[in-house]
């Protein structure tokens, strides 16, 4: 009685992960990515057009870092994975297979560092500027992406007997060998969704009241986030390598603490101000719509059609001046 009535009270499982548009697979699990890259860029945006940035940059510089977030998502989690892809028996080309899962969020946080970088560089926005404005949306895009987990009936916990467990279709391949039909498992997908959530509400209040720039805002996001993960990784039971009796996401989540901590500290030395711009020196954007002349003195008024006197008087005036 018991076990049935903690099944009744559990979360149960989404029962399709995917559907079929034409001849095209729409997985859930890229409509929960790409909905939360949309809902960042648009964070992203307005916070850094508050800051006086130019409109929608935003989108020339994810051009860059999103492309460049996916492969180093991919390329850690083949690293991370190795035997995945490597050894007797298994098919090396798959490292491509992308659209079979497998990538990896601290991978996409050094893709998306490098891309965003060379995206500054060439829009002319302060790196740092774009990493505070960008901070809060991203760990909203994080909670989002979490559900396609959920979808996936993936990354799961160890087995629970707490009410809010998680139903996990059976057979599955993910299923630990050993562990009987109707085992519940920890949420790890919905405690990193509450973890996310709860970050973005601090980074806003936080940035907000104490003007953080510089990259600090950024730096607390990697301290908020790698903190939750550490916990998460913890309680997942998916296969992973370990290394020193951690998984890999654990030592990467420990890093992410560190690193943030001093990126913090190092910025507050050395930017004790406010930024005096989300641009860099010599590349600030003047403002849209304004129509300026190159090469000569004249202004030309093209708001409405000439008249005959004003033609007369401007070739008098050129012929003169020649």
């Amino acid at each position: 009685m018991l076990s049935s009535a903690l099944v009744v009270a559990s979360i149960p499982s989404p029962s399709i992960s995917s559907f079929q548009l034409g001849p095209l697979t729409i997985h859930f699990y890229a409509l929960c990515i790409l909905a939360g890259i949309i809902v960042a860029a648009i964070m992203t945006n307005r916070r850094l057009t508050a800051r006086g940035a130019e409109p929608w940059v935003v989108i020339d510089i994810c051009l860059i870092a999103v492309p460049l977030a996916i492969i180093g998502a991919r390329i850690f989690h083949v690293v991370t994975h190795w035997g995945f892809y490597f050894g007797p028996g298994k098919n090396i080309a798959a490292i491509f297979y992308i659209w079979e899962g497998g990538i990896a969020i601290f991978g996409a946080l050094i893709g998306g560092a490098i891309g965003a970088w060379l995206g500054c560089k060439w829009t002319g926005v302060r790196f740092w500027s774009f990493a505070d404005a960008l901070a809060p949306g991203l760990l909203l895009a994080q909670a989002m992406g979490r559900f396609g987990n959920w979808f996936n009936q993936e990354l799961f916990g160890t087995p629970t007997d707490l009410p809010w467990g998680l139903q996990i279709d059976y057979p599955n391949a993910a299923w630990p060998v050993g562990l009987p039909e109707g085992t519940l498992f920890h949420p790890t997908f919905l405690y990193e969704v509450i973890w996310n959530s709860l970050g973005v509400l601090f980074l806003l209040w936080v940035g907000k009241r104490f003007t953080l720039q510089w990259g600090r805002l950024f730096a607390l996001y990697l301290v908020w986030y790698s903190a939750g993960r550490i916990v998460w990784e913890n309680i997942r039971i998916d296969p992973s390598e370990v290394f020193f009796g951690l998984r890999t996401n654990v030592w990467a989540a420990i890093f992410g603490v560190i690193v943030g901590i001093v990126i913090f500290f190092v910025q507050t030395r050395r930017h004790p101000g406010l930024e005096p711009s989300p641009y860099q020196p010599g590349r600030e954007w003047t403002g849209g719509g304004t129509v300026q002349s190159q090469n000569t003195d004249d202004f030309v008024d093209v708001s409405a059609p000439p008249t005959p006197g004003s033609i007369t008087d401007t070739a008098t005036s050129t012929v003169a001046s020649k």
